[in-house]
């Protein structure tokens, strides 16, 4: 008897250390106090162009935070929220699709969206007004013979990964409103890796037509001078929210609003200016929370309807 009243004190004890060893792990899970950080990028154009431009930022976070800083350039949307979601990752810049799916997946925290300047067709060129929101576009040759929506049907579109807002999602919407699904209708799709290629893809005849954000020509000017004439859009979608700048899910509030005013401090200077502008034409950065992507989830979940 007495051996086993020891057997049952004994459990009691352990059952409390294990108790409060969960509880302190439930509280540091949601206290992460990073001791250097990870930063990731989306590519929406060449990846290692992309890692070179942005390197940069290492120097400028580690000034204002005061902690290592790594900047890398992920494959695709996917592989940055995994690697959030593992926690190989504390900072990703995010297109607001790969946002709502981190989210879902790992409670991430969205801290920033972009703001960039609106841009102005048919002149092609960026205005002055600041907006967080930008449009998709369908392109394809001035010569093909395709004016309208229904013309793409049989045809071979460059598109991005299905979790693109403005590489999937918002056309493919696009196209069900007008009585077209991508899934049907002998439409071939090709995954590419960028906006830019998908632009190429169009102009070097690879493809009849590309899903992309609007202004993605003039990522390939320096390769093809003659872009805005042989490729043009035959549709423009409704206004997507702009990327984001996200953190990991476990990432304490104390350091969340460090990033966030991080972010802030380094566009306003000239050497930060330069690397965001040049890396995603981002101008400024405003606070942002996770209700401002509910119509993106609308539009996600249209998309994912197709497949049924």
């Amino acid at each position: 008897m007495k051996s086993f009243k020891k057997m049952v004190a004994l459990s009691s004890v352990l059952l409390s250390v294990f108790v409060l060893a969960a509880c302190g792990n439930q509280k540091s899970a949601k206290n992460y106090t990073p001791k250097e950080l990870n930063v990731q990028f989306v590519p929406s154009s060449n990846a290692t162009t992309m890692e070179a431009k942005a390197k940069p930022l290492e120097k400028l976070l580690k000034k204002q935070l005061g902690i290592p800083v790594h900047v890398s350039v992920s494959t695709d949307y996917n592989t940055i929220v995994e690697a959030m979601g593992s926690k190989k990752v504390d900072v990703g810049f995010l297109p607001p699709d790969a946002y709502t799916l981190s989210h879902k997946e790992y409670n991430t925290k969205v801290l920033l969206q972009a703001l960039r300047f609106n841009y102005i067709e048919p002149n092609d060129v960026f205005g002055t007004h600041l907006q967080n929101h930008y449009y998709a576009q369908i392109l394809v040759r001035k010569n093909s013979g395709i004016k309208s929506l229904k013309d793409l049907k049989g045809k071979k579109i460059a598109v991005q990964d299905t979790t693109s807002a403005a590489g999937w999602v918002y056309p493919v919407v696009a196209l069900k409103e007008h009585g077209i699904n991508i899934n049907k209708d002998g439409i071939q799709t090709v995954q590419v890796k960028g906006h830019d290629q998908a632009v190429l893809s169009v102009y070097n005849k690879d493809t009849d037509a590309a899903f992309v954000f609007q202004g993605a020509r003039n990522l390939v000017k320096k390769d093809a001078p003659d872009i805005m004439s042989k490729v043009v859009p035959i549709y423009t979608t409704d206004g997507i929210p702009n990327d984001t700048i996200t953190v990991r899910g476990d990432m304490s509030a104390k350091w969340q609003k460090k990033i966030a005013a991080a972010f802030k401090a380094i566009i306003k200077t000239k050497q930060g200016h330069e690397i965001m502008s040049t890396v995603y034409a981002h101008q400024g950065y405003k606070d942002s929370k996770d209700s401002d992507f509910n119509q993106l989830r609308k539009y996600e979940k249209i998309a994912e309807s197709l497949n049924k």
